[in-house]
């Protein structure tokens, strides 16, 4: 992609001018950001997918008979569960859609200006008229983009960020809006982290939102040192505790000060290991969600040859990046250099390979690809 190039999706401004204005900073409304956008999905077939075991869904149905005057329940649900068309106030979010539809991963991929470490799903929401979650706040960047029918938004900075008490929905207590639009079909609205916001339906709607993960210092943290861990031996030796100067003790059951510098020291270390620390990341990123699951491919007519002759093509589940030293795929990680780095790294880019390409790709990394192919991960470039 051309971070330079003015995109039509952006209300014709440069990716690059995009993330330096707009993004983590101020909203922003592109009117026809996708020009006569129809809904990917019909209705019928959202609502299957919303009975699969394999969807993540929830429903909100406003209630305004009961004390908190909402409702909230999981997927999933069948059909005979959803309530009638006709009943207004109820909505259903559909959450990583781009995982079992390939228009709508095409779609989410045309976010890939921002880095894939950031991107992380795009959830569809279904809402009869005047459906909506409430006023809220998210902690991650959102483009809203409307889909089918109108949804008038009402957004603002909000200082007072107290949610309503014994209620099942994060709902503001005290939402102020600044600002109000109505979008319709192909219109989109970006949201920076924290902005509020309060979309209500105004007729039958669905809204596709392409959301951004954010890693907390708390989670990334603990998931780094229990990766760090795993590898310690091999990153920082093994040094045995010596204290060839430890004196008598009164108090036996006094954990030594030099015992706990040992420790820290020892801690310290395997965080030094800057490729050990990488590797971790890489393959923290990278890790399937946990409703992910990949088909083994079995086919006979697989092999090395056949996929050099055919080219290859990232799963539409796999999440694939790279740093300067290594390839990471699915929680997985390689060292790579030379040509067969920058194949990967390519793969990674554009999440396809022409049998071209393959024809430049080691033997080593050909059966490397091979058993990625065979575990699902990539299939042959049709």
């Amino acid at each position: 992609m051309n971070v330079e190039q003015p995109l039509e999706l952006l209300g014709g401004i440069s990716p690059q001018l995009f993330m330096k204005r707009y993004w983590q900073k101020k909203p922003l409304v592109v009117r026809q950001a996708v020009p006569n956008f129809k809904p990917l999905l019909s209705r019928t077939e959202l609502f299957d997918l919303a009975a699969c075991d394999e969807a993540q869904t929830r429903m909100v149905i406003k209630k305004p008979e009961s004390t908190t005057g909402w409702q909230l329940k999981n997927g999933p649900f069948e059909r005979r569960a959803l309530p009638p068309l006709k009943q207004g106030g109820w909505t259903i979010l559909l959450q990583g859609v781009d995982l079992h539809h390939e228009a709508v991963h095409a779609l989410m991929n045309q976010f890939r200006f921002v880095p894939d470490a950031r991107l992380d799903d795009l959830m569809i929401s279904y809402a009869t008229d005047g459906g909506g979650v409430g006023p809220h706040f998210d902690s991650y960047d959102v483009f809203l983009l409307q889909a089918h029918g109108r949804r008038r938004w009402r957004i603002g900075r909000q200082k007072n960020l107290s949610l309503q008490p014994d209620v099942p929905l994060k709902i503001l207590t005290h939402f102020e809006p600044e600002v109000e639009y109505v979008l319709e079909p192909g219109d989109m609205l970006y949201l920076p982290p924290r902005y509020a916001h309060d979309g209500i339906a105004e007729g039958e709607c669905m809204t596709y939102s392409i959301g951004f993960r954010i890693p907390n210092r708390a989670e990334l943290a603990r998931e780094l040192l229990q990766r760090l861990a795993e590898d310690a031996e091999d990153a920082i030796g093994v040094k045995l505790y010596r204290d060839p100067n430890q004196v008598a003790v009164d108090q036996p059951a006094e954990i030594p000060v030099q015992m706990i510098q040992f420790a820290q020291d020892a801690l310290l270390d395997a965080i030094k290991d800057t490729s050990a620390f990488a590797r971790g990341l890489g393959e923290y990123l990278t890790e399937p969600k946990p409703n992910v699951w990949f088909a083994a491919e079995q086919s006979s007519q697989l092999s090395a040859k056949s996929l050099r002759q055919s080219g290859l093509r990232l799963d539409r589940r796999s999440r694939m990046m790279f740093d300067n030293e290594h390839i990471f795929i699915n929680g997985e990680s390689f060292n790579a250099a030379g040509v067969d780095a920058r194949l990967m790294q390519q793969l990674a880019n554009q999440r396809f390979l022409t049998s071209k390409e393959m024809l430049r790709i080691s033997t080593q990394a050909l059966a490397l690809v091979l058993t990625w192919a065979q575990a699902g991960w990539v299939q042959a470039l049709e």
